[in-house]
C-alpha cells in the first residue's frame, strides 16, 4: 500500500528511510509547538490554544503535502509570519487578532485561487537556474545561522551587531553549558554522517538531549526561564485537555468585528501577508527540491500546482483553527539530507504533530541547543548548491552572491529572493543581456513589485 501510494521504488527510497526522515523533520521544527503560542499570546490569545492549533494546522498541512503532491515537505505556522501578525497588526496597528486572522484567511484563498491559475507554479519557473542555487545556498546559511542562535552560539552585540558567545560568567551553567552541549552535538552528528550512518541527524538530536538531561541531573546545567534556558527533563508526557481549543477554533468568523476594519489597511495587512507568504513558500521550494535534485532538466518541480495548493489550503485552515500563516518550513531541508524523498516524510511528520497534541509536555522539553546541530549541519549540506553557480559569469555571479548574503543578514528568505531577481533582471538589462539570458516578462514584472514593495512597504 505504502509503495503504490508513495512511489517508494521510484524514488529510491525505502520505509525505514522516508520514517527516520519525518522524525527527524519534525524534531527540527517541534520548537514551533512552544514559540509560536509564546509569540501569539501577546496579541492577547490562549497560548494552549495556539498550541493545539499550531499542531493540528501542521498535521493538516503536511498531510495535504503527503498525499496530494508526494513530496517530503513539511508545513507548519511561519516564523516572522507570526511575529509580523502579533507585534505589527495587532500590538503596532491596535487590530484585534481575531481580524488579524481573517486576513490570513483571506490572504489563504487567494493563494488557492493563484495556485489553481498556475500564477505561483510560472513565478516558480521564471526564476533563472543561478538564482535558484543561490536561494537554496542562502537558505543553509540562513538555516545555519538560526541553529547558531538556538544554541546561543552566536549572541547580539551592540558595537558588531552579533559576537560569539564567551564561556564564562554568571550565565555559564545556564546559556554556557546548553552552548558546549549544541558543539557537542555537531560534533556527535558529524562523526555519524562521516560514517554514513542512517538517520545520524535524528540520533545527533536525541544523544544531546540526553547529555542535556545528564548535565541537568548533575548540577552541570542549570535552567533559567529569564534566559530563556528551560527545563530538558519532560514534567509529564502526555496532556489531554483540549478545552482552550475553543477559544481560537472558528473565531475568525465569530468573534471577527467586520465593522471596525478599515478597507485600506486591511488590504495592506493582507497584501503584506501575502507578500512574505508567497516568497518563502518558493524560496523553500526551491531551496529544498534542488537539494534533493527533485528539479527536472528545465529547472522545474514537477507536481508543484499541488504542493502550493497544499500550502495555501493549509493557511485557510490554520486560521480557522487559530494560527498565523502556515507555510512549507525551510526545516524540511533536514529530513531531504535524511533521506527523505517522498510524502511518507511529510506523513510521518505529520501524524507526529497530531500526536504532540496529546504529548506536548514531552516534546516541548527538547531543547534549542539540541536541535541547532541539526539545523547547522543541514545548513553544510545545502552548502553544495554553490557549485551549481558560473562564478565566471558576473551577471550570474554577483545577484547569485546578493541574493545568498541577503537571507541569513536580513534574515528572511523572501527579502534574499527579492534582492536576487532585482539584481538579476537590472544586472544583464543593463549590460546588455537580456536577449541573450532570455529574460522572462514575469522577471521584469517582479522586479518592478519588489522594487515597488521597498518604496512604499
Amino acid at each position: 500500500m505504502l509503495e503504490k501510494l508513495f512511489k517508494l521504488k521510484d524514488n529510491h527510497t525505502s520505509v525505514r528511510t522516508e520514517v527516520v526522515a519525518g522524525f527527524t523533520t519534525f524534531m527540527t521544527m517541534a520548537y514551533i509547538l512552544a514559540v509560536n503560542p509564546s509569540i501569539l499570546s501577546a496579541t492577547g490569545m490562549d497560548p494552549n490554544a495556539v498550541m493545539i492549533a499550531t499542531a493540528l494546522a501542521s498535521f493538516v498541512g503536511t498531510l495535504l503535502m503527503a498525499l496530494m503532491a508526494n513530496y517530503p515537505f513539511a508545513l507548519a505556522p511561519g516564523m516572522g509570519l507570526n511575529a509580523y501578525f502579533a507585534y505589527t497588526v495587532v500590538i503596532k496597528m491596535g487590530y484585534t487578532w481575531e481580524i488579524a486572522l481573517f486576513a490570513v484567511f483571506v490572504e489563504g484563498i487567494i493563494f488557492i485561487v493563484l495556485s489553481l491559475t498556475n500564477v505561483r507554479e510560472a513565478i516558480f519557473n521564471a526564476i533563472p537556474g543561478t538564482l535558484k542555487a543561490a536561494v537554496s545556498v542562502g537558505i543553509g546559511l540562513f538555516i545555519a545561522f538560526i541553529g547558531l542562535q538556538d544554541a546561543k552560539l552566536i549572541v547580539a552585540n551592540e558595537s558588531t551587531l552579533v559576537t560569539y558567545q564567551t564561556f564564562k560568567g554568571d550565565t555559564f551553567h545556564s546559556i554556557g553549558v546548553g552552548a558546549i552541549l549544541a558543539l557537542i552535538g555537531v560534533l556527535i552528528t558529524a562523526i555519524l554522517l562521516a560514517k554514513q550512518l542512517k538517520g545520524g541527524i535524528l540520533i545527533g538530536i536525541l544523544a544531546t538531549w540526553i547529555l542535556g538531561i545528564v548535565c541537568e541531573f548533575a548540577g552541570i546545567y542549570v535552567p533559567d526561564p529569564e534566559l530563556g534556558m528551560y527545563s530538558v527533563i519532560p514534567s509529564a508526557f502526555i496532556s489531554l485537555d483540549f478545552s482552550s481549543f475553543s477559544e481560537t477554533f472558528g473565531a475568525v468568523f465569530t468573534k471577527t468585528d467586520f465593522g471596525s476594519i478599515k478597507i485600506g489597511d486591511f488590504i495592506v495587512i493582507m497584501f503584506s501577508f501575502l507578500f512574505v507568504d508567497l516568497f518563502d513558500t518558493l524560496g523553500t521550494l526551491i531551496g529544498v527540491s534542488s537539494k534533493a535534485d527533485m528539479l527536472d532538466k528545465d529547472g522545474k518541480l514537477p507536481r508543484i500546482k499541488p504542493a502550493l495548493l497544499s500550502d495555501a489550503i493549509a493557511t485557510c485552515v490554520g486560521a480557522v483553527f487559530g494560527t498565523s500563516t502556515t507555510t512549507t518550513y525551510v526545516e524540511s531541508a533536514s529530513g531531504v539530507t535524511a533521506g527523505g524523498r517522498t510524502g511518507l516524510t511529510a506523513l510521518t511528520t505529520g501524524f507526529l504533530f497530531l500526536l504532540s497534541v496529546i504529548f506536548s509536555p514531552l516534546f516541548l522539553s527538547i531543547p534549542s541547543f539540541a536541535i541547532a546541530p541539526a539545523l547547522i549541519i543541514v545548513g553544510f549540506y545545502m552548502m553544495g548548491s554553490v557549485a551549481k553557480i558560473d562564478f565566471e559569469d558576473m551577471t550570474d555571479a554577483i545577484p547569485a552572491f546578493l541574493c545568498i548574503i541577503a537571507m541569513p543578514l536580513a534574515y528572511s528568505i523572501s527579502e534574499g529572493i527579492a534582492i536576487g531577481v532585482i539584481s538579476w533582471t537590472l544586472i544583464n538589462l543593463i549590460t546588455g543581456k537580456a536577449k541573450e539570458k532570455k529574460i522572462s516578462i514575469l522577471m521584469y514584472i517582479l522586479t518592478v513589485l519588489f522594487i515597488a514593495k521597498y518604496m512604499f512597504l
